[in-house]
């Protein structure tokens, strides 16, 4: 089974976002020197928890800053943006780094109404909710063939051929996996969103298409997860990312905030429960390891991509330092080779 981390960008209470975003770079150095298999960043606008609102803008640096682990977006908000643009700017991602940029694409409500109509493509008119049509349109032109609009048959190539990204459909709704489906795309689910994605996958898997794009369907699943040496000391760590959800919840998003203010914040708060459904991996190396196999079980997904927010940024590497160790990863070596 492949591991890779998805990264948000958490800015913790008393930092800011820059640090956040050299934090980010850190982790993606640390996951490939362990031997992770991608590094995915998100996306994420409007919100004092998260600064990861621009992946395109530092899937380069990352991707300049490794060796061997492929980098790319957990997702791309394409409906809020040109397809065209998206398509020229991973084209450029894909003739630097080539063989090593994914381009995930989602829709999910990553925003609230203002920072949503701020982003869109054209204020005039409401969103036009032509989320098929994009994709079909960013595809044709990152695979280099006309697209559906024939006005724009007759644009030239991408800049950054023959390198290119490889697409992946994001989601965690049966929608995303009938398009994923359809379309031949590879499909990434949101565990960590919605924990009942075992069926969605399934209709994924009756839906898919296989062609030239892909042949056979493949999925991966993001999955909620903190390790530390003992389970007591991951449940702890958790609390940060638990008051974090039921801040945003409420509507009064907040940066992560340390342990124990967490927990007293929990000890005097209900949860409610659309979040306590919320599945989240926590626990010691091997408590970690039979959870994310599990998952992965019940997804028939060959590669899990965790994603770890904690309020302290050492613990958050050294959740990825042990998952790494649990799962026998290859470190250094590897890396070290690619780069000579």
């Amino acid at each position: 089974m492949r591991l890779g981390v998805l990264d948000q960008s958490p800015i913790a209470e008393g930092s800011t976002g820059a640090q956040a975003l050299e934090h980010t770079l850190e982790l993606a150095r640390l996951a490939d020197r362990l031997g992770y298999h991608r590094f995915w960043v998100a996306e994420h606008h409007g919100t004092p928890m998260l600064a990861g609102a621009a992946p395109e803008a530092i899937i380069g640096p990352i991707a300049a800053t490794t060796a061997r682990i492929r980098v790319g977006s957990g997702g791309v908000m394409l409906h809020h943006y040109s397809p065209r643009k998206v398509a020229e700017t991973f084209s450029v991602l894909g003739g630097l780094f080539a063989g090593r940029i994914d381009l995930g694409l989602g829709r999910g409500a990553d925003a609230d109404a203002v920072n949503t109509h701020a982003l869109q493509r054209d204020r005039r008119v409401p969103d036009p909710q032509d989320y098929p049509n994009q994709l079909a349109e960013l595809l044709a032109y990152v695979e280099d063939r006309p697209p559906p609009d024939r006005r724009f048959a007759n644009l030239p190539a991408l800049p950054g051929l023959p390198g290119r990204p490889e697409p992946w459909l994001l989601g965690s709704s049966l929608q995303s996996a009938i398009w994923a489906g359809q379309l031949s795309l590879p499909y990434a689910f949101g565990d960590f969103i919605n924990p009942a994605g075992a069926e969605i996958a399934h209709l994924y898997r009756e839906s898919f298409v296989g062609s030239s794009r892909l042949s056979d369907p493949l999925v991966a699943v993001s999955v909620a997860a903190i390790c530390a040496d003992t389970d007591e000391q991951a449940r702890r760590l958790a609390s940060s990312a638990r008051m974090c959800a039921r801040m945003s919840h409420r509507g009064t998003p907040i940066p992560v905030p340390p342990v124990e203010r967490a927990l007293r914040h929990l000890e005097e708060a209900e949860e409610p429960a659309k979040l306590a459904s919320r599945r989240m991996v926590l626990g010691s190396p091997s408590t970690v390891r039979a959870g994310l196999e599990a998952v992965a079980g019940e997804y028939g997904a060959g590669e899990v991509i965790v994603v770890t927010v904690t309020h302290s940024h050492a613990a958050r590497k050294r959740s990825y330092e042990l998952i790494a160790e649990a799962f026998g990863l290859r470190p250094g070596e590897r890396a070290a080779n690619a780069a000579r």
